[in-house]
């Protein structure tokens, strides 16, 4: 392979009650897209391509991603039949992904909130980290992130919600929220 990799790839976990962990993770993969690295990014428990950072991604050759979740919400430790099987494909697709190790930087969003919806157990995700080639930077997002995943990430960072405007009665609004 002629093309620069990553002398050693990192985990890295976003997690926490507030907003930008998303955001943060996807302005990593554009940073190391635009340092020529190849990103994916997988998306759990998303199934909206009306995303804003989506549309803009579309136009970045070496930033790739896929959606597997539905675009409503899953109920909470209660995930339906097709929540359970989106986010299996999403396992898988992580799974090869990283099996093939042609990516730089893979981004694995909203799948620690899985962890915690029930659609899928810590056990899997350790799986993934295990499984990493030791130069691919593995990004981890979402909510109630595990204590062992947590202990097994090299940084982590949590956002921690002061105040949200959601909670004052606005609206997640587009091009900010989503």
């Amino acid at each position: 392979m002629d093309r620069k990799r990553l002398d050693r790839g990192l985990v890295e976990v976003y997690t926490g009650d507030g907003k930008g962990k998303t955001t943060a993770a996807v302005g990593l993969g554009l940073r190391a897209a635009g340092h020529g690295f190849r990103v994916a990014m997988i998306q759990f428990m998303k199934g909206d391509p009306e995303y804003g950072e989506l549309k803009a991604l579309a136009a970045i050759p070496n930033f790739t991603w896929r959606q597997c979740g539905l675009p409503t919400f899953v109920k909470w430790r209660e995930p339906g039949p097709e929540d359970l099987r989106l986010a299996a494909e999403g396992l898988a697709e992580a799974s090869k992904l990283l099996a093939a190790g042609d990516h730089d930087v893979v981004i694995l969003d909203e799948i620690l909130c899985a962890v915690d919806y029930g659609l899928f157990g810590a056990g899997r995700v350790l799986a993934l980290i295990d499984m990493k080639p030791p130069h691919v930077e593995l990004v981890l997002t979402g909510r109630g992130a595990p204590a062992e995943v947590i202990a097994r990430a090299d940084l982590v960072s949590e956002v921690r919600e002061v105040r949200h405007p959601f909670t004052g009665g606005v609206a997640a609004r587009r091009g900010i929220e989503h």
